[in-house]
């Protein structure tokens, strides 16, 4: 019986690449997942902090004009700060209502109370509009409670 030498393959550096396979497999879309939760958080907390800023502007404002005013103005900033644009959409409501229901003229009176809410629609990085629609929503609200002995700035 003749034996035959066999014929070994040589498999040294195989082990690695397989590993920078699977890795880059697994480690893609991980990041991707990271990003766009990133995202949808930062845009949550710049609303949420929106909502805080636009209701102490509007508390501290002169007339209820300038309140309104002072409130979208701080809104902007916030979403500035934050390194957002520009396109978050600020309402007044009653208090006992949510932020769906209709927006109220807020008035600087003692003891008035509202809910400032601010709505802003999150895209998600890397998705092109028409494949995302909408976007994701992010809200934020701030429960506004005007000083009992708020005396009118003249």
């Amino acid at each position: 019986m003749t034996s035959r030498p066999r014929l070994r393959r040589d498999e040294s550096g195989n082990a690695i690449l397989e590993f920078v396979f699977v890795a880059l497999l697994c480690f893609i879309p991980m990041v991707y997942l990271v990003v766009a939760v990133e995202s949808v958080t930062e845009s949550m907390a710049a609303v949420t902090q929106s909502a805080r800023d636009a209701g102490r502007a509007f508390a501290t404002a002169e007339s209820s004009e300038s309140g309104a005013q002072r409130a979208r103005v701080a809104v902007r900033l916030t979403m500035t700060d934050h390194g957002l644009p520009d396109d978050a959409e600020v309402k007044f409501v009653a208090l006992e209502t949510d932020c769906a229901s209709a927006a109220v003229a807020p008035a600087l009176v003692a003891g008035a109370r509202y809910r400032v809410c601010v709505t802003r629609r999150a895209l998600i990085p890397a998705i092109p509009a028409f494949a995302q629609g909408h976007g994701v929503v992010t809200q934020g609200q701030f429960d506004l409670y005007l000083d009992d002995y708020l005396v009118p700035k003249t």
